[in-house]
Order: structure tokens, then sequence, then C-alpha cells
């Protein structure tokens, strides 16, 4: 079932949903004022129901305060180094990552209590799959389901579940109205492939979220750690684009990047997936940031997944602030945090996550204990710290510190530097090379 939108001489096709029963739904989100006509189609030419006569509606202004609303859909900048809303106004991506959010392990209360944690301390997005999950074997196990059940009913995805989406559209809802973007991955790679499903029934499964979910404001990750033997991921990706009428922004999660697939031109920015080896790591992050933003054609980056914080009882918050710092400094337009505990919602009675070693557990964490990781807190003072000025204008500038430093700015006008540890028996301070003559004022942040 598609709806046709038209207002003037533009048209969208938007996808319906089947909300169970007899029922139908389409979200539609107008980009602009005025009137419209609109007119249901169905395949089923002869179901008179789903092929109706063309009707009216009438879109006004949004008069709250939700900036997701207020300042429109996301979209790369015109110099595609960052994000921006539609109206200009740039969008700081601070992103967490909550990839099994969706199960019954996190209750809806808890979700509620993440979600104000989250807000409280600035992050701007939530990473979270909708669609089979990371490191579990097999399809449609039970810690898929949420209170509504399991997604679908039949492994090749051709038998949906309304009632699965309908809990997911109370959370991913909630999100939106604390004015955190969801960003939607639609389906694992590593260890359950896309062939294990099988192209069809990722269209179909896309179809559904992009009916669902495309009018809201979300961006679409592909899949996640996917690469090109697990199936024809970037003929998905191509269709995801065709499909969508809203144009949400859309990437791939992937330690290959670019290489991922044989094109990625349809992805409007890159996403990272590095690893969780520590300070390695985290410096192979920084260095793919850099090579892969001195590509073209040039598109934004974000590191997606880098060094979970106490992920094996590893990367402590110190590691936090080294990425967010070393990757912003070096031209990224945004970062994405992941804690122990969270990303799997791990609970007392079932830890949530498995690794590829003998499906033994990475770690025991809870939600709740990662929640209060420092690390979290620590990287939501530093985004308020670079809001406090035109951060969007910022450009690398490594020759203006020593080695092992970082150092991004406007020349003549700002200079941000980030000294990391000074190491045992250091006593000297920063030295600012290239520092133009003039008036400066300066100021250390801890």
């Amino acid at each position: 079932v598609d709806v046709f939108f038209r207002s003037g001489d533009r048209e969208w096709v938007v996808p319906a949903f089947w909300a169970g029963g007899n029922r139908w739904t389409v979200r539609f989100a107008p980009p602009v004022q005025g009137e419209y006509t609109f007119q249901v189609k169905c395949s089923d030419s002869a179901n008179k129901m789903l092929n109706g006569d063309e009707q009216t509606l009438s879109v006004t202004a949004y008069t709250g305060a939700n900036p997701l609303i207020k300042h429109g859909h996301l979209r790369v900048s015109k110099n595609k180094r960052y994000f921006e809303h539609a109206d200009g106004t740039p969008f700081f991506w601070l992103g967490d990552t909550w990839w099994k959010g969706l199960c019954k392990r996190l209750t809806w209360e808890g979700f509620q209590e993440l979600t104000a944690d989250r807000k409280k301390k600035g992050f701007t997005i939530v990473q979270i799959v909708c669609g089979t999950y990371p490191d579990e074997l097999g399809l449609l196990k039970p810690s898929w389901a949420n209170e509504g059940g399991m997604p679908y009913l039949k492994e090749d995805f051709s038998v949906v579940n309304p009632k699965y989406f309908e809990y997911a559209d109370r959370r991913l809802e909630h999100l939106i109205e604390n004015g955190i973007t969801p960003a939607i991955v639609g389906g694992w790679g590593r260890a359950v492939t896309l062939n294990a499903v099988g192209l069809p029934g990722y269209k179909r499964h896309y179809r559904n979220l992009i009916a669902r979910y495309g009018a809201y404001p979300v961006v679409w990750i592909l899949g996640g750690e996917t690469q090109k033997s697990q199936g024809p991921w970037y003929e998905l990706a191509e269709y995801v684009v065709a499909t969508d009428p809203h144009g949400r922004l859309l990437t791939n999660h992937s330690s290959h990047l670019r290489h991922a697939f044989d094109d990625s031109a349809v992805f409007d920015f890159d996403m990272d997936a590095t690893g969780h080896r520590g300070w390695a790591t985290a410096d192979s992050a920084i260095e793919k940031a850099r090579k892969t933003l001195a590509t073209t054609p040039a598109k934004p980056y974000v590191s997606g997944e880098s060094c979970y914080e106490q992920h094996m009882q590893e990367n402590f918050a110190d590691l936090q602030r080294y990425q967010f710092w070393g990757l912003m400094l070096s031209g990224a337009a945004g970062h994405t945090y992941g804690a122990a505990g969270i990303w799997h919602m791990g609970v007392p009675d079932e830890h949530g996550n498995w690794g590829g070693w003998k499906h033994q557990p990475y770690d025991l964490t809870t939600w709740r204990e990662g929640m209060h990781f420092q690390g979290s807190k620590q990287l939501g003072l530093s985004k308020a710290l670079l809001q406090e000025f035109p951060w969007q204008r910022l450009e690398p500038h490594p020759e203006w510190v020593e080695k092992d430093c970082f150092a991004a700015g406007i020349p003549g006008e700002l200079h941000f530097m980030y000294q990391p540890k000074r190491g045992v028996y250091k006593w000297d301070g920063i030295t600012v090379k290239h520092l133009k003559p003039g008036s400066w004022s300066a100021f250390y942040f801890d």
C-alpha cells in the first residue's frame, strides 16, 4: 500500500504499514506548508478500501519547541563536513550506543530513566538496532523480543508482528520527544548475515521501517559491521534510497568504511567501526578519520564504534576523552560513545552479549552500572564547551602543537588545543605554534 501526496508539481510516494487487522497507517512529514492532495493505492487493484479517491490535506506551521522538528530535517552542510538542520542550524552529533535498546530486558521504565540521563548529559543521537542483533547466532532468537513479542514470525521476514513495532514506536518516539535523534540500524552483518534472511526479506523489512519511521527525524544506518561477502548490502542501500520519500540521512557502519562494498555513492556520510583494543584502537580511529576526510568526494565522518567504556574492563574515561578530542580536532562531524552494559542492555539475570569466541560473554556489566560511567558525563561537558564557540567552522591544524597533541580552529580567531596525559616528570606546559601577533585571551579546561 502506497499513499501519493502532492503539492503543486511535487509528489511523494509514501509507503504505508500494516497495523494489524484491517488497519493500515501512513506517516508523512510535509516539508512545506500549504494545500496537499493524497490518494491511497494498493497492489491489489480489486481492494476497493485500499484504492481510494483523492482527498485534501492542509499543512500549517509547527509551533512547538522540539528542536528536531522546529529546525527541520537533518542534512549535510554545504562544505560536506558537518550536519545541520533544514534551516541551517548546526547539529552536533554526540551519539550513544544502545544496539539492543528495543528488547524487553530493558524495561519501559528503564528506557525512560536512561533517556533522561542521556538528555541531561547532552547526547543528541542514539544508535539502536531494529532488526538482527549483534553477536546473536541464529534468526529470531528469544532475546530479540520486546513486550509485544518478536518483530517477525518467519525467518524471511515475510510475516510481521505489529505488536512488536507498536512497542518499538513508544521507545523511538520517546527519544524524539526528548530531542534525541534515533539512528536506526536495520540489522547486523557479522553473526547473522544478510544472506541468512535474503535480500527480498530485508527489502520487506526496510520498507516496513521506512513506513513506520521515515516521517520521523531519524537517521538510517544500513547495517552493522557489514561487508560485501555477507550479501548484497549495497543493493539494499539503493533500495532504501529509492523507497524513502523523506530522504533521511543514510550511512553504513563498517571498519572498511568506503571499501565495505563495490560502491558507496548513496551514503551521505562515513561511519567507522574500529574496535575496542584500547589506546592503539583509539589512535587507529583518529588516523582513519584523517585519511577518510582527505578522500574525495568529501563527506562528514563519525566514529560509530570504538573502545566502549569499560568493555571487558578496559577503556576508561581518560581514553574516552582522548578519542573525542582527537577525532573532533581532526575534523570529525561528531562522535559516538559506547559503554559496557548499555550497548547490550545487560541486567542482573541476563547479560545480553556474546563474543565470537565460543559464545562467551564480553562482560557482565548491567545497563544501570554503565549509565554512571564517568566518560559519558565528561563527553557531554566537552560537547557543551565546543558549543560555546562556532565549532562547525573549526579546521584541523596539527602544526599548531607538539607531536601527540591535537589542534583545530579558525586562524587568527580561535584555537582549540588538546593535550592528553602529560606523563611522569614532564613539567612543561603546552607550546602553541604559529600564533599570529595580537591580543589573545586563553583558558584551560579540565
